[in-house]
């Protein structure tokens, strides 16, 4: 059975892919974006009932880039174990859920992967009064992640090459997560350290009683995923993206895009906001379409800052997500 509701749900994306997104977007009058339930930097609503988040920003990016306003977008909640179904199925046009980057994602479900918009790694969080110093010290221990989510192997693949072993209990949200490790029934919480941080910065009542351990047993490259089949739509999702790193790369903000856009001699800026090169015409847009982005969203390192960095409850530092001429990962591809 199974495996036949996988195989309705690829048969009815490449379906849609064949439509073409971006036409079904353009007659909905909006993105559909599929998000994490509620994660914090990511992902969630603020006390306005106002989405936020560093994934959020991708959906308004490609709302912007597509309508010339960051704003039409609508949020679909999704859990791990729902949310490949909800763009294969055609239910979201957008996955932007702090979704590993993986070969067997890309390649075997009918989806496409993006690109890396925060670049992370598998942690540990675990009660300070435990006085556990690293991942070793928690063997035997009950460790809690969330179900769907590459986690599971990944520590799987450790217990194997260390030869120890731990009780893996699977949940399914976030806040169950929380709520499971403040009874006490977790001796650690395993899951994306971003995640972590969210959890110990606002999921907890005395982020002081609890502590990220040091060690990082995984890769993993968080993005966007769209469905596979449709190029044009997967060069917007990317080049929307991209833009915002390029902004960064070359100063330009949402405070000073018109100006930069008037004044600037710079040619790779004046391609990035339109002045010149028909960029826009090439993904089927108009050549506004970065300079929308840059203006009402920001650029990269804006993005960053207030949703998860130092301007953010989680102040969480740049490092492999900085730049590249900064020490980081960080490039776009060259808008040339």
């Amino acid at each position: 059975m199974l495996k036949h509701l996988l195989t309705a749900a690829l048969l009815l994306a490449a379906t849609s892919a064949q439509a073409g997104t971006l036409d079904t977007v353009r007659q909905k009058g909006l993105v559909t974006c599929g998000v994490n339930t509620g994660l914090g930097g990511f992902s969630v609503t603020d006390s306005k009932g106002i989405w936020r988040g560093l994934d959020v920003d991708d959906c308004r990016a490609v709302a912007a880039a597509v309508f010339g306003d960051a704003e039409k977008v609508r949020y679909v909640p999704t859990t791990g174990t729902i949310r490949f179904t909800a763009l294969q199925s055609g239910e979201v046009d957008l996955l932007a859920r702090n979704t590993t980057l993986t070969f067997l994602r890309d390649a075997t479900i009918g989806l496409r992967m993006v690109m890396v918009n925060f670049y992370d790694g598998q942690g540990f969080l675990v009660r300070k009064d435990a006085h556990i110093g690293s991942l070793k010290d928690l063997a035997g221990g009950t460790v809690c992640m969330l179900q769907g989510s590459t986690h599971e192997m990944n520590l799987g693949d450790w217990m194997k090459q260390h030869n120890i072993q731990f009780h893996v209990v699977l949940l399914d949200t976030t806040d169950v997560l929380i709520k499971t490790m403040l009874s006490n029934r977790c001796d650690a919480a395993s899951s994306d350290s971003s995640n972590l941080a969210s959890i110990r910065g606002a999921g907890v009542p005395n982020p002081d009683d609890f502590i990220i351990l040091p060690d990082r047993i995984s890769k993993e490259p968080l993005g966007p995923m769209v469905r596979r089949g449709d190029d044009q739509w997967l060069d917007i999702v990317r080049w929307s993206m991209m833009a915002m790193v390029e902004a960064e790369e070359l100063g330009v903000t949402s405070a000073n895009a018109a100006q930069m856009l008037a004044d600037s001699p710079n040619p790779t800026v004046q391609r990035l906001l339109g002045k010149t090169g028909d960029f826009g015409k090439q993904l089927g847009l108009d050549n506004a379409w970065a300079f929308s982005i840059i203006s009402q969203v920001g650029n990269y390192g804006e993005s960053y800052d207030r949703n998860v960095g130092l301007g953010s409850p989680l102040k969480l530092e740049r490092g492999p997500n900085a730049l590249w001429t900064r020490g980081g990962l960080m490039y776009a591809f060259p808008f040339r």
